[in-house]
C-alpha cells in the first residue's frame, strides 16, 4: 500500500476528534461507525485511482460521514415522477393506484381489519372471500381467487390440475416474460410436463387433437401480451381450443396476463382478449395481473368454474402465494370502479392515461414548456408530437399519439440532463431520443406538474449540480 493511503486516519482516532463529536451526539455510535467505514473505503478507492492526492482533514471526513448518514436514512423505494409517457411502466411499478384505492389503503393500514373474520357469524372467515363476489360479477365467473402475481396464478392452476401429468401448449406461446421468467420453467415448477405442439408460427386444432392422451392433465393457452406475430401465422382461438378440451374432458387454462375486464371496444381501444369474453368462449380457468390493464395493485387473479376454483383454494401451495390486507383492499377498491366503464375510464389512473385526449395532452405540454422557458432562458425547449407505448407487457405494437416537451441545453449532453433529472428529489424520469430529453405529460399525475417544473428548471439552470 502506498504512503498516501497509509496516512488515512483510523476509525477510532477520527471518532475522538471534535469534528465527530456532534455526529456522535446526534446519532447512535454504531451508525456513525458504519457510515464512516463507507467513507473511508471510498477514500481508499479515490486515492488508489488517483482521483484524490491527499487524505482530507477530519472536518471534511465528518461532513462526508454526515452525508453518508443522510443517504442511509433515505428509503430505498421512493416516489418518482414518471415523464416517460408509458402508463404501465414495469420498472416504475406499472399502474399507479387510483385515488379511491389510496383512501381504501389508508382505512385498513393503520388498525385491525376483518381480514379473516366473518363479522356476520362472529367466527373465523377467509381472506379469499373479500374480492370474490366483485370478480364474479365483473367477469361472469363461477368462482375467483387472488394470489400475489400472475406467474403464481399459473403455477397454482397447473399444480392443482395437472401436476405429474402433461400440459399441452403451442410452441408459439412458450413465451418469456420480464426478468427472464419463461412459461416452460413456470410449468415445470408446477410439477407438470410440457407437451409442445405445432410450430413457432403456426399451430392448428389437429396438433392439439394429436397430442391428447390418457396422461393429459390440461390444455394451456398463453396470451402473447408482450409481443406480436405477423405474416404466415396461425393459432387456435379460445373457443375452438375449449371445444377440444371439453370433448376430452380436460380443463383449459388461459394465461391471459394483461387483464382487460370488459371488451376493448367499449373503452375505445384496439382489440384485446377480455377476461369476460375468454370465460364466455369456454376457458375453464383464466389468470391475469392486477397491475396491468386492470389498473390496480400487483396481484394474480384467477377466475373460472366454481368447482375448479374450490380445488385451488384447498391446494396447500396457496398458503405460500397468498396476499395480505393491503393488496386485497387495493384490488377491491379498483374493482368497484370497474362496475361502470365510464367511471373506470376517468378514475382508474392507468386507464385514464391510456385513453387520454391528445388535445389535452398538448395543452399540458405547452403549459409545462412555457413555465420551463420562463425559468430556463438558456435551454432550447419545444413541444412536439410523438408516440408512446402502453407498456407493462400489454398491447405490443400499439402506439399512442402524444405530445412531448423536447429539451436541449447548449454545451450539455442529453445524457447529462437526463441523469441530473433522475438524481433529484423527487427523481424525474424522462426518455432520451436522439440528442434531447423528452418529457411526456401523459404519465405526470395531477398535482405533480409544479414539482416537475421546479425540479427540471433547477437542472436546466445548473442549480441542482451546484447543490
Amino acid at each position: 500500500m502506498n504512503d498516501t493511503r497509509r496516512r488515512i486516519p483510523s476509525v477510532e482516532s477520527l471518532l475522538q476528534t471534535d469534528a465527530f463529536a456532534r455526529l456522535l451526539d446526534e446519532r447512535p455510535r454504531s451508525l456513525v461507525v458504519s457510515a464512516l467505514r463507507r467513507v473511508l473505503d471510498g477514500l481508499r478507492s479515490e486515492l488508489a485511482d488517483g482521483e484524490a492526492k491527499v487524505a482530507p482533514e477530519a472536518t471534511e471526513l465528518a461532513e462526508r460521514t454526515r452525508q453518508a448518514l443522510d443517504a442511509m436514512d433515505e428509503p430505498s423505494l421512493r416516489r418518482v415522477i414518471n415523464a416517460t409517457g408509458i402508463p404501465l411502466h414495469t420498472n416504475l411499478g406499472r399502474a399507479p393506484l387510483p385515488g379511491a384505492v389510496r383512501e381504501a389503503l389508508n382505512d385498513v393500514s393503520v388498525g385491525y381489519t376483518n381480514l379473516e373474520y366473518d363479522l356476520e357469524r362472529g367466527r373465523r372467515g377467509s381472506r379469499y372471500d373479500h374480492c370474490a363476489d366483485l370478480l364474479m360479477e365483473l367477469t361472469g365467473a363461477g368462482g375467483a381467487l387472488i394470489v400475489n402475481n400472475n406467474a403464481a396464478a399459473v403455477v397454482l392452476a397447473v399444480d392443482e390440475l395437472a401436476s405429474g401429468r402433461e400440459v399441452i401448449v403451442s410452441r408459439g406461446e412458450l413465451v418469456e416474460i420480464g426478468g427472464s421468467f419463461r412459461v416452460p420453467d413456470i410449468v415445470a415448477k408446477s410439477g407438470a410436463r410440457i407437451i409442445e405442439v405445432g410450430t413457432t408460427n403456426r399451430t392448428h386444432a389437429r396438433d392439439y387433437e394429436g397430442a391428447m392422451g390418457p396422461d393429459t392433465g390440461a390444455l394451456l393457452k398463453v396470451h402473447r401480451s408482450n409481443f406480436r406475430q405477423s405474416g404466415f401465422v396461425a393459432e387456435v382461438d379460445i373457443a375452438e381450443l375449449a371445444e377440444i378440451a371439453h370433448r376430452h374432458d380436460r380443463p383449459l387454462i388461459y394465461d391471459l396476463g394483461s387483464g382487460l375486464l370488459p371488451e376493448a371496444e367499449s373503452l375505445g381501444l384496439p382489440w384485446e382478449p377480455s377476461v369476460r369474453g375468454s370465460l364466455k368462449a369456454g376457458a375453464d380457468i383464466v389468470t391475469f395481473s392486477g397491475d396491468k390493464l386492470l389498473g390496480g395493485p400487483q396481484a394474480g387473479v384467477i377466475v373460472g368454474r366454481a368447482e375448479l376454483i374450490e380445488r385451488l383454494r384447498k391446494n396447500p401451495l396457496l398458503r405460500a402465494l397468498r396476499v395480505g390486507k393491503l393488496t386485497i383492499a387495493a384490488l377491491e377498491a379498483t374493482l368497484r370502479l370497474w362496475r361502470a366503464e365510464g367511471l373506470a375510464r376517468s378514475e382508474v389512473t392507468g386507464m385514464a392515461m391510456i385513453v387520454a385526449d391528445t388535445q389535452l395532452l398538448r395543452e399540458r405540454a405547452e403549459r409545462v414548456a412555457d413555465a420551463l422557458r420562463d425559468r430556463s432562458p438558456g435551454a432550447e425547449i419545444e413541444v412536439r408530437q410523438d408516440v408512446t407505448e402502453i407498456g407493462g407487457g400489454s398491447y405490443p405494437g400499439v402506439e399512442l399519439e402524444t405530445w412531448v416537451i423536447r429539451i436541449k441545453v447548449p454545451g450539455r449532453s442529453e445524457r447529462e440532463i437526463e441523469s441530473a433529472c433522475r438524481g433529484g428529489d423527487p427523481p424525474v424520469i424522462g426518455r432520451v431520443r436522439g440528442d434531447a430529453l423528452l418529457l411526456d405529460p401523459r404519465t405526470v399525475l395531477s398535482g405533480e406538474e409544479e414539482v416537475l417544473i421546479e425540479r427540471v428548471a433547477e437542472v436546466l439552470s445548473g442549480d441542482a449540480e451546484r447543490r
